[in-house]
């Protein structure tokens, strides 16, 4: 099932057919490879690791599946005829797929953007740069806007610094040098939950730990800050956040394995210690599949002395759950917004 950006889309063929097409940030559909029937060639990129994995089954000779915040080096000067972007649920990463999007295309080649009504992309005319033509809409369908313009003049070059915002960030644990790009959420001081966490941290967490959903990596520089010996493994679905994760760690002169995971799917063996604040939202919706997924799957994944330990609003009903799969719920914390969940085998 297409999603409905990917419909409207599909509605709009015509401005794609026999081309050579580049698909970014798109959604959890096979667009990229239903497009094959009016395109002549697709190379598609993900920001985000399950999309990816949807994608990838449907690879062939004329669709190719990328993850990551840019194209591999090898397709690094590559040329598209058109370049395809959904409008991002993170309103500031429009900029920089702008600017990604400009590397590929030569001038007088087609950008066309779509996304969904509520999603912010009625602002596409102010967030556009002046190196494209003003984006004409082109039509308003299954609740989505589609939108055409131009490059017509080369871009400046893709430099990440650009995209990155670095501060200073206090923890209970001491300053901490934060690195975050574009869409990942970063408030430039330390959230109530993560605050929260971070308070209580235990003293006895030692070996293999695991940071889930870990965003720009507070929760693994404040770890390592407190514990250097700890050997830390960090995931997140996000492509930006795991190279803000990359950068902050870089800014503090630490270390730490960094790699995209869907829930546990591929994350190898069992850890000492599990340490979250883990994701709640799904693009625009509040869910808590992810969080409660992560409950089922981390008690199996601990040591048997391994200590684990997650802050979650205190509104989402975790306690059922987590007592359903660790015996027990042992709230070490909470304020007025959020509970401090642990367990200690």
């Amino acid at each position: 099932m297409l999603t409905n950006p990917s419909q409207a889309l599909i509605r709009n063929s015509h401005y794609f057919e026999k081309q050579n097409v580049l698909v970014l940030n798109y959604e959890a559909d096979t667009f990229a490879h239903q497009c094959l029937e009016f395109a002549h060639h697709v190379t598609a990129l993900a920001l985000d690791f399950n999309h990816h994995l949807i994608l990838s089954s449907c690879t062939n000779d004329k669709l190719q599946c990328y993850f990551g915040h840019q194209l591999p080096d090898s397709l690094a000067s590559s040329k598209f005829e058109s370049v395809i972007i959904y409008f991002p649920k993170a309103k500031p990463l429009m900029g920089y797929l702008l600017q990604l999007a400009a590397q590929h295309l030569s001038i007088d080649g087609q950008l066309i953007i779509v996304g969904e009504n509520k999603g912010g992309i009625k602002s596409i005319a102010k967030l556009t740069p002046d190196y494209y033509s003003p984006p004409i809409k082109q039509d308003n369908a299954r609740h989505c806007l589609v939108y055409v313009s131009y490059l017509t003049q080369a871009a400046p070059a893709l430099t990440l610094s650009d995209w990155v915002s670095q501060y200073s960030l206090e923890t209970p644990q001491g300053q901490l040098q934060i690195c975050n790009l574009v869409g990942v959420f970063s408030e430039k001081r330390l959230d109530q939950g993560t605050e929260l966490l971070l308070s209580h941290l235990p003293e006895n967490l030692h070996g293999r730990v695991l940071d889930f959903g870990c965003g720009a990596g507070v929760i693994t520089a404040a770890l390592l800050k407190a514990n250097p010996t700890l050997t830390i493994e960090c995931i997140d679905i996000n492509a930006m956040a795991l190279l803000s994760c990359e950068l902050t760690l870089a800014a503090n002169n630490m270390r730490a394995k960094i790699y995209p995971s869907d829930g546990f799917n591929q994350i190898v063996g069992k850890f000492d210690g599990i340490i979250s604040n883990p994701p709640f939202h799904d693009g625009l919706t509040n869910t808590t599949d992810i969080a409660t997924q992560f409950v089922q799957q981390s008690a199996t994944r601990l040591t048997s002395k391994g200590i684990w330990q997650i802050v979650a609003n205190r509104h989402l009903p975790y306690s059922e759950t987590i007592a359903t799969h660790f015996g027990k719920v042992e709230v070490l914390a909470e304020n007025n917004k959020y509970k401090l969940y642990s367990h200690q085998g």
